[in-house]
């Protein structure tokens, strides 16, 4: 078991380390490309629309030749991908790697935490995920940093590094025993999607997408703005993350020992503060703490949303590759809508508009949530 969690936790940390690798990077793309707000928000969208479109493909593919070929597809295309976007020099060309590498990351992720969920008992299910997304974050936490050394040492030989370092992952899971495929039609998504517990924690999914999404595209700009550099900004999404990391474990266990539903509240309630808190500091450092706070309450729902959706996917028989597949179905619009319709909506308004949107969206959420959930459930 502990050879798979470490595994699980080396392939999301190098797919989360090349995804929050642009952030800091995106004011410089803007100036060498002359992006808009709107165009700053494809780049970073196409990521995510790269694992919408990879999500069920991920999830068919996992039940078909089991979870160990997946991911190293996943990873493949991820290393590949890499290479590509460092060495492009047209904005069309960084947009296809970036979405291309969403497709492989959808794959690695899917087959990571099947795999994972696999050989973990259910009781310790949210903290074994929040310890996976643990490593994830920090995967993230150097994601700015390197994006900070690219803009400094160049793109080529930095992404490079990243590429070496997903193929070294791949070999681990080619020498690593995985649990047999197990395929099932296309046609039992039907019943996930009747599931108001499943729909639940898809949505609960979604929301911190969407919120991350948001701040990845205004965020960085609003530093800029104020003066501040490549090096900089990557320090708060740096400082955020490392906050996340923390914060994540903690939620698993807590979700494990109160219920799914009662960590998800505090994370729901904590979202809607930071979301309507972000828009208003006029400086950089006031920015940068509240963008490190807000991160991390974000990050509070990972965990017991995925672990919901685990406990709701055995209760009904689906496979758990499905589920996880729907996981990178419910994460991917909420990343890319927060990142193009963001980026859209403060530009045509201003960066205080879709902050307070979301925050609103948050605060419906919670009382929804209090509704819908009754008793906080279990582990099954």
């Amino acid at each position: 078991m502990r050879r798979v969690v470490f595994l699980t936790s080396a392939i999301v940390f190098v797919d989360a380390m090349f995804f929050a690798v642009l952030t800091p990077l995106l004011p410089h793309y803007a100036r060498e490309h002359d992006l808009t707000k709107a165009g700053v928000g494809v780049l970073a969208a196409a990521y995510p629309a790269g694992v919408l479109v990879g999500a069920i493909p991920s999830g068919w593919v996992a039940g078909r030749i089991g979870v160990k070929g997946t991911a190293v597809g996943g990873l493949t295309l991820v290393a590949a991908t890499s290479i590509v976007f460092g060495f492009a020099g047209s904005i069309w060309l960084l947009d296809l790697a970036r979405f291309v590498q969403g497709i492989g990351s959808a794959f690695a992720w899917t087959a990571s935490l099947t795999w994972l969920v696999a050989v973990v008992s259910p009781a310790t299910r949210g903290a074994m995920i929040g310890r996976a997304m643990s490593v994830a974050i920090v995967g993230a936490l150097l994601g700015p940093a390197l994006g900070g050394i690219a803009s400094l040492a160049g793109t080529r030989g930095t992404f490079t590094v990243v590429a070496a370092v997903a193929v070294c992952v791949a070999v681990l899971a080619v020498r690593t025993d995985a649990p047999q495929a197990s395929p099932e039609p296309l046609g039992r998504l039907r019943v996930a999607f009747r599931d108001r517990t499943l729909a639940t924690a898809l949505w609960l999914i979604a929301l911190p997408a969407l919120l991350y999404g948001t701040t990845t595209v205004i965020v960085p700009l609003r530093l800029s703005g104020f003066g501040t550099g490549a090096a900089a900004i990557g320090s708060v999404f740096v400082a955020a993350a490392a906050l996340e990391a923390v914060a994540a474990p903690l939620s698993g266990r807590l979700a494990d020992r109160r219920g799914r539903y009662y960590a998800l509240s505090v994370s729901v309630a904590a979202s809607a503060v930071g979301a309507a808190v972000l828009p208003w500091p006029e400086g950089a450092a006031l920015l940068g703490l509240a963008a490190v706070l807000a991160s991390a309450a974000f990050a509070l729902a990972w965990a017991p949303a995925m672990a919901l959706l685990a406990d709701s996917a055995q209760r009904i028989g689906l496979e758990l590759a499905w589920a996880f597949a729907l996981m990178n179905l419910a994460w991917a619009p909420g990343q890319a809508l927060g990142a193009a319709a963001g980026g859209t909506i403060a530009k045509a308004t201003s960066d205080t508009v879709p902050f307070l949107i979301l925050s609103g969206i948050c605060v419906l959420t919670l009382f929804a949530l209090r509704r819908l959930a009754g008793p906080s459930p279990r582990p099954v």
